[in-house]
This record gives C-alpha cells, structure tokens and sequence, in this order.
C-alpha cells in the first residue's frame, strides 16, 4: 500500500523570513520521511491555497493534511474542513498545539535570550482567536511553559482576545518587575513584528521557527501528528 502524502498546511505569510522558516521545517520533515510525498500549501496569503495543493496530488489517492497551525481555531474547523469536504481520501491531522514539545522549544527560545532577568516574569504572546477554543489551547501551552520554567506565565493576546500583549506586560511589570516576552508564533512576520512593538522595550523570544536549523522536537511534532493520521487510513504500520 502506498504511503499517504503529507500535506503541510501553514496560515502563509507576506514575510520573505517567515516563508523561509515554515519551507525548512517542511523540508526537515520530507528528509525524516524520505517514502513519502511531502508538499507545503497554505490556508491565506500565500499560494498554492488548499484547493491547488490538492489538485496537485494524484486524484484519489490518500493524503493526510497536516495544519502548522498552534491551535485549532476557525481555520482548522471551518476552512480546512470545508477545503476537504469533497475529498473523502483526505484525513486532517490535529493541529500542532497544544503539545509539551512546544513548550519546550519556547523555553529553549527563551534561555537564549541575552538580556533577560533570569527571574523574570514572563508573559507569552499569542495571535489571538475569534474562536475561544483556540485561545484555550494557548492557554494550556502557557501552563506548561510554566511547569517547565517554575513560575508564573501570562498570556497577552496580539489580536482578537483579551487581554492585549501590551496590557499584559504593563500588568507583569507593575512594581518594577522585569518582563521578557514567550513568543508563541511559527515563524517571523507581522504578528511578530507586532509582538516586539506591543512589548513596549521588553525583550521578546524568537518565534518557534527562524533562520536557524528546525528544532528536532518541531520536525518530531509533525511527524508525529502524520504517523497517527495515517494510521487511521490503514497505512502500512512501518511508516
């Protein structure tokens, strides 16, 4: 039996890093699944869409749609089972968050920071959701950070939700706290562009994916969700 495609799905970006970073840990992925058809598509922004990233496939034959996206929000539930309607051969994977190997590639992220207090507080910035079950996973990421890091972590949304990153700081540094900021997103771009204007000087992790190599644990995580969406599909179990 024929291996399923995996097909990698990001949110896409304008930001020529932000492509840069997500096509890397695709391609770490394809290197780590040498038997299967790898491809990159994208729910906004950035073409091939869905629909073309389908139709680039073989008809019918099985694929498991991989979201590189933190959180099952709308695009997840509405976009991407709407794109796939029509396709019976398609299993969508859980989306890559929450997961305990995120959170320790942001405290990896953070204790490479130079110029962070050691003891200071840390609030994690998020892109916000208009679906609350999407902000509930990112709240379950910063619990776990927390438990990796032995202290409190907030949360500061960067759209959609309250509260703002920018409110969520100044409350972390009332009475003269240090802050630096988690910077739970994929890849560069706007919305981190916005995180470090919204920190208002507070040093801000990179985010989860950048010019660097892909963490193992990133390249682990979506293996991962594929082997066990293509289990369902009756894949040979040596995948």
């Amino acid at each position: 039996m024929t291996h399923p495609a995996l097909l990698a799905i990001s949110h896409g970006t304008a930001d020529p890093a932000g492509q840069a970073a997500v096509a890397a840990l695709v391609d770490a992925v394809a290197a780590r699944l040498p038997e299967v058809t790898v491809r990159l598509g994208h729910v906004d922004v950035q073409q091939p869409d869905v629909a073309a990233s389908l139709a680039a496939l073989p008809p019918g034959a099985p694929i498991v749609l991989v979201p590189l996206l933190l959180s099952a929000g709308y695009h997840v539930h509405v976009d991407l089972a709407e794109a796939t309607a029509a396709h019976p051969n398609v299993v969508i994977a859980p989306a890559l968050g929450p997961d305990e190997r995120l959170a320790d590639a942001l405290a990896a992220r953070l204790a490479a920071l130079d110029d962070a207090p050691t003891e200071a507080a840390v609030v994690l910035a998020v892109a916000g959701s208009s679906d609350r079950r999407a902000n509930d996973d990112c709240r379950t990421v910063a619990d776990m950070l927390s438990e990796r890091l032995g202290r409190s972590v907030a949360v500061g949304f960067l759209a959609a939700a309250e509260p703002r990153l920018d409110a969520a700081v100044a409350a972390a540094a009332a009475g003269g706290a240090s802050v630096v900021v988690a910077d739970y997103l994929l890849a560069p771009g706007y919305f981190h562009n916005l995180a470090v204007r919204m920190a208002a000087g507070a040093p801000v992790a990179r985010p989860l994916l950048d010019h660097d190599d892909p963490a193992a644990a990133l390249v682990d995580l979506v293996v991962d969700r594929y082997r066990t969406a293509a289990a369902s599909t009756g894949a040979p179990a040596t995948l």
